[in-house]
């Protein structure tokens, strides 16, 4: 599919709601994580190298250990890491 599909459309409205949503970042940043992840195995949008990285450092910036809270530098990370993937995501 390309870009101009209504599909990919939704998926930026989305995208920006969820990251606009009131809530933890970290946990914004895993359902936007999640969102895209989705859009680009069901073809809505084409796959990078960009959002293929972006998407990797979110992962490393989300990954904890079982009980671990994320909060501070993850937190941090996460919110700058969704900017770009969104800035991405808007460019598909």
């Amino acid at each position: 599919m390309n870009a101009r599909d209504p599909r990919a459309d939704e998926l930026r409205t989305q995208l920006h709601a969820t990251l606009d949503q009131k809530g933890h970042s970290v946990d914004n940043a895993r359902e936007a994580m999640e969102l895209v992840e989705s859009a680009l195995s069901q073809g809505v949008i084409e796959r990078t190298p960009d959002i293929d990285q972006t998407l990797a450092d979110l992962r490393l910036a989300l990954e904890q250990d079982d009980g671990q809270k994320l909060g501070g530098k993850s937190a941090e990370a996460a919110r700058f890491i969704t900017r770009r993937l969104a800035q991405l995501v808007d460019e598909a």
